[in-house]
C-alpha cells in the first residue's frame, strides 16, 4: 500500500505516515510540493487559534501543488492541473485532499512556493484593505510588523491601492525589506510610533499585526475619521478598544478574518485568489520568502515564526515523489 507523510499536531514536529486517501465526492487528492507557514499554525498547534479544527487534524492552512487524483463529479480541474489551495488545514504532508472548491489553478510561470505563499497573506491585505476599509488613493496607511507574512503583503497592496504607506518594523534589515516592498517611511520598532505617525500627518488607516502596546500607541495617532484593523496578535498581548475615544474621533474599527469570510462567501474568495495569480503572473506582487525548509523541520519553520525571526513567509517543501 502507497503511504505518504504528514507532521502529527504538536509542537514536537513529528513525522507519521499513512495510507494515500483516495478522494470522495468534489475532492481533489493533491501531491504538495509548497506549504506556506501562518501564524495561524503556531496558534492552532499550541490550541490557541479561534478556529483550530477538532483533533486529530494536520496543520497547513495553504499549500499548492498537482493534482494526483480526484472525485468523478469534479469537471473543474484534470488530473496533473497546478493549483493552489487555502483549505485551512492539511497542508502539511506529501499528499492531501481538499475541496475541490478551494481550489485556485496556478498560471505556467508562477511556481508552487510562490503560489503557497501568496493566498492568505495576500487574500487578507486585499480584501481587508480595499474592501473592509476602503483605502483611497493618497491615504495614509500605517502597517505595523510590516516585514512580517501578512505585513509586508499590506505594504505591497496599500502601494498598489495608491495609499501612502508609513511601515513600523524592529531592526534597520526589516526596514530594509519593508522599503523594498514600496514603503514610503519607515518606523524602527523602537522608536516612539505615536509621536513619529503624528509626526508624519496620523494614520488613516491603520493594519496592526502586533497587538498589545503597539495598537495603543497607533490607535492615539489615527486620524479622526479613521479606520483600523485588528489583523494580528503577534505581540501576544489582544488590545482592548475604549469605546469613548472611538465616538470622540468617529473611528472605525473593522473586525476582519479571512477565512471566516471565506467560508461566508466562497465566491468573493475564488474572486479575490484568481486576481491574485493574475498579480503574480504579471508580476505586479512578489512573495518574499526567508527560509524553505523541508517537512521533516516543520518544527524549526514554526519557531521562526515564534521567535519573530522569519521575514516574508516560510515555505515547507514535502517534495512529494509522483504517484505510481
Amino acid at each position: 500500500m502507497l503511504s505518504f507523510r504528514i507532521v502529527k499536531l504538536g509542537l514536537e514536529g513529528q513525522i507519521s505516515e499513512t495510507e494515500i486517501p483516495t478522494p470522495g465526492p468534489g475532492e481533489i487528492l493533491l501531491e504538495i510540493h509548497a506549504c506556506a507557514l501562518n501564524f495561524a499554525d503556531l496558534l492552532m498547534v499550541e490550541g490557541r487559534y479561534q478556529d483550530t479544527p477538532p483533533l486529530p487534524f494536520t496543520p497547513g492552512l495553504e499549500c499548492a501543488g498537482r493534482i494526483a487524483a480526484m472525485g468523478n463529479d469534479i469537471s473543474d480541474f484534470q488530473i496533473g492541473d497546478r493549483v493552489a489551495v487555502f483549505g485551512g488545514q492539511g497542508g502539511l504532508a506529501e499528499y492531501g485532499l481538499f475541496d475541490a472548491a478551494r481550489a485556485i489553478r496556478i498560471p505556467d510561470s508562477v511556481s508552487y512556493d510562490t503560489a503557497a505563499a501568496s493566498m492568505i497573506a495576500y487574500g487578507t491585505s486585499l480584501l481587508a484593505l480595499e474592501q473592509q476599509a476602503r483605502l483611497q488613493p493618497g491615504e495614509t496607511l500605517l502597517v505595523t510588523g510590516a516585514a512580517g507574512g501578512v505585513g509586508l503583503t499590506a505594504v505591497e497592496i496599500g502601494k498598489l491601492l495608491g495609499a501612502r504607506v508609513v511601515a513600523q518594523a524592529r531592526g534597520t534589515e526589516k526596514l530594509a525589506i519593508a522599503q523594498a516592498a514600496g514603503a514610503d517611511h519607515l518606523i524602527d520598532g523602537s522608536e516612539d510610533l505615536r509621536q513619529r505617525l503624528l509626526d508624519l500627518g496620523g494614520a488613516d488607516v491603520v493594519y496592526d499585526a502586533v497587538g498589545g502596546e503597539t495598537w495603543k500607541a497607533a490607535f492615539r495617532a489615527t486620524n479622526p475619521g479613521g479606520r483600523l484593523l485588528p489583523i494580528g496578535f503577534a505581540g501576544g498581548d489582544v488590545p482592548q478598544i475604549p469605546a469613548n475615544r472611538l465616538l470622540v474621533k468617529n473611528l472605525t474599527v473593522i473586525g476582519f478574518y479571512l477565512g471566516g469570510l471565506v467560508k461566508l462567501n466562497p465566491e468573493i474568495g475564488r474572486t479575490t485568489f484568481d486576481k491574485l495569480m493574475g498579480w503574480l503572473a504579471e508580476g505586479r506582487i512578489t512573495p518574499h520568502i526567508s527560509h524553505r525548509l523541508p517537512l521533516a523541520e516543520t518544527n524549526r519553520g514554526l519557531a521562526l515564526l515564534r521567535d519573530r525571526t522569519a521575514t516574508g513567509k516560510v515555505i515547507m517543501q514535502p517534495r512529494a515523489a509522483p504517484l505510481a
